[in-house]
């Protein structure tokens, strides 16, 4: 649909059943949009549904009500070309090498072998990490590990990349390279991004906005623009302020 935004989330609610039958809203009326080419950060304490969120946008899990629609297309159960997704852990299959794990996305359609290799090279290369295409997972640091497990989302070619905390097992240090990494090729590539994190400063660092979700049930506190040029520093004044004023909202959320 023409002039349709990338994701855009109505009155969404979440309930599951517990062991013993009782309902349990994990989500409750929630609503949103993305603008093209915008990264959004979904933040809040642990409980507050981020997660399930970001599930239901990929069609990994089934809305109870409201609805969510992608490029103008409501999500039912499949996500469909226009999604990538990066999950927390970085899933790659140890006996496959770095090249055939990002190759691996593109095997359940029909593209051919040869162009699957291309593809999955040039994804590798995107990744400064064309000359490591045939270790094995074990033969990679962390931050390799992570940046093969965005190659193979980035293979896919989407439009709207989905992450679901996919920094917070790095060090430091590595994870600021990331950060770096990340928006390099957002950049470069123009996807519109919405990531879930628990790091305060990685929301700031990272975002065009940030959506606060207060928990229990999961419903949104506040919509926060980061109005800061890039790249941003959250030691220095402005980024700490943003910080501050984030971790506030979500401890009185």
């Amino acid at each position: 649909m023409s002039g349709a935004p990338p994701v855009a989330v109505s009155h969404l609610s979440k309930q599951f059943r517990d062991p013993s039958g009782k309902t349990l809203t994990v989500l409750d009326d929630v609503s949103f949009s993305l603008d093209t080419g915008e990264i959004v950060a979904l933040l809040g304490p642990s409980g507050c549904g981020k997660s399930t969120l970001l599930n239901i946008i990929a069609g990994l899990q089934a809305a109870s009500g409201g609805a969510v629609t992608v490029a103008g297309r409501e999500v039912t159960t499949r996500s469909g070309p226009n999604l990538g997704y990066v999950f927390q852990e970085d899933r790659l299959l140890p006996w496959r090498t770095a090249l055939r794990n990002v190759t691996f996305s593109l095997e359940a359609g029909r593209t051919r072998r040869a162009e699957r290799i291309a593809r999955a090279q040039e994804a590798l290369g995107l990744m400064s990490l064309g000359a490591f295409a045939r270790a094995y997972p074990h033969q990679l640091s962390g931050g390799m590990r992570a940046r093969v497990a965005l190659a193979r989302s980035l293979v896919l070619d989407p439009t709207i990349l989905l992450m679901d905390e996919p920094f917070g097992r790095l060090d430091a240090q590595t994870r600021a390279q990331m950060h770096a990494e990340l928006l390099r090729l957002h950049a470069l590539l123009g996807m519109s991004i919405v990531f879930v994190t628990h790091d305060v400063d990685e929301a700031v660092v990272l975002a065009d906005r940030v959506i606060v979700l207060a928990p229990r049930p999961g419903r949104i506190r506040a919509i926060v623009p980061i109005p800061l040029a890039r790249p941003r520093d959250t030691s220095e004044a402005a980024g700490a302020a943003l910080v501050q004023e984030l971790k506030a909202m979500i401890h009185d959320g």
